[in-house]
């Protein structure tokens, strides 16, 4: 089978991830401090501790050693009122102090975890102020900095090694990843797209190996991993979006004419009430939606259930030391376990919205016979 042979090339890197990921659950330096932090203020919180290990955010967090907080900031870069604001996120001092007239809002509310104006002199939300526009650089576009100039880095390789060892066995990094471009080529373009297939190949490879890379990186929490990319409603959006872009401006004339003029249909199902035309335009929307929602989905849920497997640890901890140490073992066992599937569902994900994606461009480029389109 075409997709065992790179499975068992990059079986290699995924031991690696492993073993990083697991010797952080098993220490969970970070995560510990972070819930001490939680329990120091009241009952420790399982939701807000994984909703702030998941959102995005103005700085990169690196780990906690009792009050002092390690973390890279991130340039703020602002947009209010004509102006043009740029300082380091570090100015606002974790989110507990104001700079420049900004904050972010740590309050329960839509805009929490975003940059507000406050009240001259305190640190209250300025309701009745616009919202500055908003062009910092977060974690998550930090992260795909750092996954891009990592794919390029690679596939500069891998295309230097494919003209230095034309006509024979391919080596090295060629030999990890060139199994999995001739598996998207051979068994996802090819039979998705037709006789046109190589005009979208390059956008497939692209597609896929920018969702693998940050499904994998997102799995390692030490830096420069740990960024949740493919987990950001915004990011998927932005791919969902794209391809479906590429395949409405890549359609051809049967393809439209099937959506405003289906064939096979009686007059009167599409006079004077349209009603398989709003059918068929709401299925050109609805399948990039898909893809956004599954993608985000899926990567969310697995790190929502490692950290609960961690969150069970405090919790038991405030009903006794015991229940504490008896429990983490079993927990640390789970989230390894999860994380082990991470890592097949990193790949499954990148390969269905790739497939999902061709399937797309092959329906809106397909070639229809004229007998098919009967009046």
């Amino acid at each position: 089978m075409a997709l065992i042979e790179p499975m068992k090339k990059l079986l290699f890197f995924f031991m690696i991830c492993l073993t990083a990921y697991s010797q952080s659950v098993a220490n969970a330096s970070s995560v510990t401090d972070d819930a001490q932090e939680h329990e120091s203020s009241g009952k420790f919180n399982a939701g807000n501790f994984i909703i702030d290990h998941i959102v995005d955010s103005y700085e990169w967090h690196i780990a906690t050693i009792g009050q002092t907080h390690i973390s890279i900031p991130l340039p703020v870069i602002l947009v209010d009122e004509g102006k043009f604001i740029v300082f380091s996120s570090s100015r606002f001092h974790g989110g507990t102090e104001s700079y420049k007239g900004y904050k972010i809002e740590t309050a329960r509310s839509f805009n929490k975890g975003k940059i507000v104006k406050v009240i001259p002199g305190t640190m209250e939300t300025d309701v009745a102020a616009n919202k500055p526009l908003d062009f910092s650089i977060t974690k998550t576009v930090a992260g795909i900095f750092i996954s891009v100039l990592l794919l390029i880095i690679i596939f500069m390789g891998v295309a230097k090694a494919f003209k230095r060892n034309s006509g024979h066995a391919p080596t090295g990094v060629q030999s990890l990843f060139e199994p999995l471009i001739i598996f998207i080529r051979d068994e996802v373009a090819k039979p998705s797209i037709g006789k046109h297939y190589q005009r979208f190949l390059p956008f497939l490879l692209t597609l896929f190996f920018f969702i693998f890379f940050n499904n994998l990186i997102g799995l390692i929490p030490l830096f420069p991993g740990g960024a949740n990319v493919t987990g950001n409603l915004g990011v998927t959006l932005v791919l969902a979006f794209v391809t479906l872009l590429v395949t409405n401006f890549s359609g051809n004339k049967s393809y439209w004419l099937h959506i405003f003029d289906p064939p096979g249909i009686p007059w009167w199902l599409k006079f004077p009430i349209p009603l398989f035309l709003i059918i068929e335009l709401t299925g050109v929307f609805v399948k990039p939606f898909v893809l956004m929602i599954r993608l985000f989905a899926n990567m969310v849920a697995g790190h929502i259930i490692i950290l609960g497997f961690i969150s069970l640890i405090f919790i038991f901890a405030s009903m006794g030391a015991g229940l504490a140490y008896s429990v983490s073992p079993l927990s640390i066992v789970f989230a390894v376990f999860i994380g082990l599937l991470e890592l097949l569902v990193s790949f499954i994900q990148a390969y269905v919205f790739t497939l999902l994606s061709a399937i797309y461009i092959g329906m809106a480029t397909e070639e229809h016979h004229e007998g098919e389109h009967v009046k």
